[in-house]
């Protein structure tokens, strides 16, 4: 695996950071009722969304779930456009008629996810098996929490996938909880990779707290995919380091000792540090890249909420009709 260059590492650290003050802002919005309907945070597992979209070249299609913020500004959306999209704002990529990740387009390589778990994974196998009925080079990835990993969508789209042999993965972002449901009170294995075995498709167990792994692994993934030995099936092992949205109390469910546990393992501090460490980086450097991109969202949060909200015309356009 070839050696991260300065460039990639700053990407990678850039938009882990990028994704971290984003949604510390958008929790301030939430806090002052400006944002209607749920957030769902993606602090302690910004990694995932990272480094598995960093590792997908431009022509790759992805489509994120509600938190893989990354995945979006990655694929060229703007912070602007998030604050619309969370502020219903005319701006936003669906012009005010959702609050939250349902939005893509697939000549940007993205596709709008589905609230429900489960059915993104049959309908990426379809994107992956268009792909190459296309004779396109290309990958298809999208993520499942744990809970989801156990629907009968999520079986049916991986054995379809397997018996295809689609270039396609699935990223199981296993952050311990389904809602306030414990893995371990939904599956009896510890490594939900090891359904791979099942559908006869290699995978892999990645701390999803290691921004350089998940990366690593996802290239890994991709070039097996081209070679003709997809799908994939990748565990990435992190945390939810909140409730399952802002507006639920994690305390009732989880025990204080795994948020204790867990916080140390930050994936922002852990690769901050290792940069450091390692001198790829000042602190000078790594101040001034904070001090841009709190310049870059006060500017953009500011351009959001002067965006106006939809008109009733605005919330009848670019919609089916029956």
């Amino acid at each position: 695996m070839p050696v991260l260059t300065k460039e990639q590492q700053f990407d990678l650290l850039y938009y882990m950071l990028l994704t971290r003050r984003l949604e510390e802002h958008l929790v301030g919005l939430f806090k002052e009722g400006k944002i209607s309907g749920g957030l769902y945070s993606s602090l302690g597992q910004e990694s995932i969304s990272v480094g598995t979209t960093y590792a997908l070249e431009k022509e790759d299609v992805v489509s994120p779930v509600i938190r893989n913020i990354a995945t979006v500004l990655i694929k060229g959306y703007t912070p602007k456009d998030i604050f619309c999209q969370y502020l219903a704002r005319v701006d936003g990529p669906t012009k005010g008629k959702d609050t939250t990740l349902h939005f893509g387009e697939i000549e940007r390589g993205t596709v709008a996810p589905i609230s429900i778990l489960g059915p993104l994974i049959p309908i990426m196998a379809g994107v992956a098996l268009a792909g190459r009925m296309q004779k396109r080079k290309r990958v298809a990835l999208t993520y499942i929490g744990d809970g989801g990993a156990s629907t009968g969508d999520f079986h049916e789209g991986m054995n379809f996938a397997a018996v295809q042999r689609l270039p396609f993965i699935c990223v199981i972002e296993n952050n311990q909880y389904a809602f306030s449901t414990p893995v371990t009170r939904q599956s009896r294995i510890a490594d939900l990779a090891q359904r791979a075995v099942g559908y006869g498709i290699q995978y892999a167990i990645v701390d999803g707290n290691d921004v350089v792994a998940v990366y690593e692994a996802t290239r890994k993934a991709r070039a097996l995919c081209l070679e003709g030995e997809g799908p994939f099936l990748m565990e990435c092992k992190t945390f939810r380091v909140k409730g399952h949205a802002e507006h639920d109390d994690p305390s009732k469910y989880v025990p204080r000792a795994i948020f204790e546990e867990w916080r140390k393992k930050d994936p922002v501090d852990h690769y901050v540090h290792s940069l450091l460490d390692q001198k790829v980086f000042t602190a000078a450097e790594l101040s001034e890249m904070e001090n841009k991109i709190q310049q870059i969202l006060e500017q953009a949060k500011k351009e959001a909420l002067e965006s106006p909200l939809p008109s009733s015309e605005d919330t009848s356009t670019g919609v089916f009709r029956v």
